[in-house]
């Protein structure tokens, strides 16, 4: 009889341990899961240096989608309004270093509003808080005024509108305010090389609330420059631009 018990206790105490190894294992796999769900801005920095971004997103003002006059080719598919942004790692300390910083542009005189208003820190899709630019190419410059480190990079055409698609978004970054000096180009949808920057491998996107992310991956730059050439919102293939975040650290 107590040989018989013995064996039943035996039984019971491996069964518990094979149900703790299950749940534990199940936990591990969920931690693994989360983790990889977050994306490091830079890769040789370890983990504890690291932290979610912290992008402050404007409210939701997305008025009825504007009638496209032009068709969009090269269009990111997977699109939603409230689709949240998979979270992007950056080392501690990093922060927006374009808040009021000097913006030069290739229009000196804006259709609507002023150019400082691209770094302003005002995302809301109200009138008069954006840029509108005249016609075809242009671009917008911003001066970091000294050398950074840059983990990321927000930009807002239109917080105002549903899904309207900016043509020939070219993202590029540079040592000098002519942009010879260590050029590197960061972002390019141009399909036809309409803007000059040859053609570029990035999809045409459409504009939400959580703005477009790009991801420099650390980048030693003092000056930042974005392009673009209208959009399918209306025929007049005019420009505009609400707020473009820069976030980085100060290069040592």
């Amino acid at each position: 009889m107590k040989t018989s018990i013995t064996k039943l206790t035996v039984v019971i105490v491996a069964i518990v341990a094979v149900t703790a190894c299950i749940r534990h294992f199940k936990s591990d796999s969920s931690t693994v899961e989360i983790a990889r769900s977050i994306k490091p801005a830079i890769h040789n920095t370890t983990i504890s240096e690291m932290i979610p971004l912290d992008i402050n997103l404007p409210k939701p003002m997305l008025f009825t989608e504007p009638f496209s006059m032009r068709p969009v080719q090269n269009l990111q598919e997977d699109y939603r309004y409230d689709k949240p942004r998979e979270p992007l790692l950056v080392p501690v300390g990093t922060k927006n270093i374009a808040l009021g910083k000097p913006v030069f542009s290739s229009d000196n005189e804006p259709i609507i509003g002023r150019i400082e208003m691209v770094t302003d820190g005002r995302k809301e899709g109200v009138e008069g808080n954006y840029v509108e630019l005249h016609p075809g190419l242009q671009s917008v410059t911003i001066d970091l005024l000294e050398t950074y480190k840059i983990y990321a990079i927000v930009i807002w055409h239109n917080t105002r509108y549903a899904g309207p698609v900016y043509f020939d978004v070219v993202v590029q970054v540079a040592d000098d305010p002519d942009f010879i000096t260590n050029l590197r180009t960061l972002f390019n949808n141009d399909i036809d090389n309409s803007a000059g920057f040859g053609i570029g491998k990035d999809k045409h996107y459409r504009e939400t609330w959580h703005g477009k992310l790009i991801e420099p991956g650390g980048s030693r730059a003092r000056y930042v420059r974005l392009y673009s050439n209208g959009s399918n919102a209306n025929e007049y293939y005019l420009n505009h631009y609400v707020e473009v975040e820069v976030y980085g650290k100060p290069a040592k």
